[in-house]
């Protein structure tokens, strides 16, 4: 170790001699390292604290990593990962097809829209569409038993003596009257400058 230490001294004195260290220089730094001990001391304490902060933090944040990992695994697995890809998609494709204009003007009727869902989404107002559905269906089934041949004017006035068929009938015409009502109210305030709203149960009222 002798060779080694012997060589380490004088490339350390070599180091020295190119540097031109002013003896000077090295004590002025002296003084101020003295004269900011405190500092020093205060700087090294919280250097500390955040080594132990690192130390303690640093389980809890691995932890963190594997339940989030775990977590992208379970949503990937019951499709939420494919679901968000198909509806950056569908935004994709409302971006490409709708100009500023579009949006501008979806948003001035977002609220109106919003109102007549909310209208549609009342209970009385779902009852009335399962009745309607319910009705479609068991007429496409009772129009696959029927014969192909249309019927007869007098066949179908002949219907005319069943009750739920003139029942029928009224709703229906009561529809009619009430949706015509509302176009003209709206025809003659567009005509006088102004706007009414008209509501959902006004023109569902002979529903």
């Amino acid at each position: 170790m002798t060779p080694i230490a012997m060589r380490a001294v004088e490339q350390s004195a070599y180091a020295l001699d190119e540097a031109r260290i002013d003896p000077i220089d090295l004590f002025q730094l002296a003084v101020r390292v003295a004269n900011n001990a405190k500092l020093l001391d205060s700087m090294m304490i919280q250097l500390e604290s955040m080594h132990e902060l690192i130390t303690d933090i640093a389980p809890i944040i691995g932890r963190g990593v594997e339940l989030a990992f775990t977590k992208a695994g379970e949503l990937e697995e019951r499709g939420y990962i494919d679901f968000a890809t198909a509806g950056i998609g569908v935004v994709d494709r409302i971006v490409t097809n709708f100009s500023k204009e579009d949006v501008e003007a979806l948003g001035d009727n977002v609220v109106h829209m919003l109102g007549l869902v909310k209208d549609l989404t009342q209970p009385e107002m779902l009852a009335v569409a399962d009745r309607l559905l319910d009705a479609v269906r068991r007429q496409a089934q009772t129009a696959e038993l029927e014969p192909e041949k249309p019927p007869s004017l007098i066949s179908l006035a002949g219907k005319m003596r069943d009750p739920e068929i003139r029942m029928g009938l009224a709703r229906a015409l009561n529809t009619f009257k009430a949706v015509s009502a509302s176009e003209t109210a709206v025809a003659t305030d567009i005509a006088n400058g102004t706007t009414t709203k008209t509501s959902t149960d006004d023109n569902m009222g002979g529903a």
